[in-house]
């Protein structure tokens, strides 16, 4: 089902040729199950079919009535619903909660578009129903600010429960794994991403640590000087060669060139 899900998207994202994007079918590949709870504004975006409710993609809790996601995440059509305080998807643990989501509370970038996943702007927010309870399980994310460039080797975590190798399973568990920052600079040079990165992405990881280290739509933690957390990216696009790509890290919507988007459009709805 997951990978039918993704299917559109990947082919688009592959229709323009070699070393184009694709979006992270939702899997971390070579992290290791997550201290459970340890990033409290990791949520599950999930779909409804048939009856039931599907996870798709990740996200983080900005507000207590905000999620920040991925625009490739969104389609107008589907019904969502957003877990928080999850860690075992297979087990109710009791600190989750689950927000349904109203149709018209879906805000996809202006400028995204879905036929051009390397023009950048892969961005999203979702208004829940409800505020959120905040607990020890649910908190909301610092993101940083405006303009904030990490320097080369920034030692961040993806997490997500995405798909522990290509084409398979998902976790159960929420999955994390050390992604460094790779620079603008060595990440545009021809042989790495080349001109399919722009200067409003964060590129993070490598071949070693898997190139589609996670979920779509989820957050790049990185640390700041005084020892909080930020959400520095959100999860884009992996090379269409597969995970562990030479050359080919994971690829974020950079957060901070987002900020003045991210306030007017809260605070306009």
């Amino acid at each position: 089902a997951m990978l039918r899900l993704l299917s559109a998207l990947l082919l688009v994202a592959l229709a323009s040729g070699s070393g184009q994007p694709s979006p992270p079918s939702s899997r971390v590949v070579n992290g290791e199950d997550a201290v459970p709870y340890s990033w409290p504004w990791q949520v599950s975006l999930q779909y409804e079919r048939d009856g039931s409710f599907h996870h798709t993609c990740g996200g983080s809790l900005i507000s207590p009535d905000w999620v920040l996601t991925a625009g490739h995440c969104i389609s107008s059509s589907r019904t969502y619903q957003v877990v928080l305080g999850e860690y075992d998807r297979a087990v109710t643990e009791g600190p989750e909660q689950v927000i349904p989501i109203n149709a018209g509370d879906l805000f996809v970038h202006p400028k995204w578009n879905s036929y051009c996943v390397a023009c950048g702007n892969d961005v999203a927010l979702i208004k829940l129903s409800r505020s959120v309870e905040l607990t020890p399980e649910v908190q909301v994310a610092q993101l940083p600010p405006a303009g904030d460039i990490l320097p080369n080797e920034a030692p961040c975590y993806i997490s997500g429960w995405g798909r522990l190798s290509t084409g398979g399973p998902l976790p159960d568990k929420l999955q994390e794994a050390l992604l460094p920052v790779v620079d603008y600079a060595h990440c545009s040079r021809w042989d790495w991403w080349g001109f399919t990165v722009k200067e409003t992405m964060v590129c993070a990881g490598g071949d070693i640590v898997s190139g589609c280290n996670g979920d779509s739509g989820g957050p790049l933690n990185c640390p700041a000087a005084d020892g909080s957390w930020q959400v520095h990216g959100v999860a884009s696009f992996v090379s269409s060669l597969g995970c562990n790509a030479l050359k080919k890290p994971t690829v974020f919507t950079r957060v901070s060139a987002f900020i003045d988007w991210i306030q007017e459009t809260i605070a306009n709805n």
